[in-house]
């Protein structure tokens, strides 16, 4: 049977079918705004706050006070002491993009993976994180050797990724196929604000829910409405969006 990592994100982990597979690496792409930061922080301090896991937040986009204030803005109020007492490390884009190369940046992470006991890890954002590569081979040969160092010792990490286009089987990359699992996160606009959806595309080891389900994002953070789905994306085409 394989043991699962809970998300604490509530309705995510029942589609998921209890959590994400321990070790896993799980790609969460979307367009701007869609919520993809505010789901890595909230899998981060739950896992801290619920489930007592360690975790580690790498962000190649923002400083440490910016992401301290966007958790606090959610309603983690304690998350800089989380952060004081080691329960949760963050690396953001000042140490991670010191040395403008990756191999010094994984002898970085390497040195804290094997002093410290973390169970979880977020990757804010893989588009950032390409851009240490100079072309498909190498990223390609990176993001192997950096996936199986994370499921070496023993991360249940999430990646996430900028997407351009507005369906998420238009713009499949080479991330896809390197990681255990795809959760999309989409919106669409209404005349009042705008729906949010996610989709979970793929888990491997996994039974899961593939319908989109609608989510909400409050104080507290993402909440998906598991008993809410209307549609399923599978079988749609491009000319016609849920929502619309």
């Amino acid at each position: 049977m394989t043991e699962l990592t809970r998300t604490g994100i509530e309705g995510l982990d029942s589609i998921l079918g209890g959590g994400i597979a321990d070790n896993a690496t799980v790609l969460i792409s979307g367009n701007p705004g869609t919520g993809k930061s505010i789901l890595g922080l909230q899998y981060i301090y739950n896992g801290v706050q619920e489930f007592d896991e360690k975790g580690i937040y790498l962000s190649f986009e923002e400083n440490a006070e910016d992401i301290a204030q966007a958790a606090e803005s959610i309603g983690f109020d304690d998350w800089r002491e989380r952060v004081e007492a080691d329960e949760i490390r963050v690396y953001d884009k000042q140490e991670l993009l010191r040395h403008n190369d990756f191999n010094d940046t994984l002898e970085l992470l390497l040195e804290e993976f094997s002093e410290m006991e973390y169970e979880r890890l977020v990757l804010d954002s893989l588009t950032m994180f390409e851009l240490f590569f100079a072309d498909e081979q190498e990223k390609r040969t990176y993001l192997l050797k950096f996936s199986d160092i994370l499921k070496a010792n023993g991360l249940t990490s999430l990646l996430i990724a900028e997407q351009s286009a507005v369906f998420p089987e238009q713009d499949i990359g080479l991330e896809n196929f390197l990681t255990d699992g795809n959760i999309y996160l989409i919106q669409t606009p209404t005349e009042s604000g705008v729906n949010r959806y996610i989709w979970v595309a793929k888990m491997r080891k996994q039974d899961i829910e593939t319908d989109i389900f609608p989510m909400d994002i409050t104080d507290g953070g993402i909440t998906v409405h598991e008993r809410a789905a209307g549609f399923s994306m599978m079988g749609q085409g491009s000319d016609s969006f849920p929502g619309e």
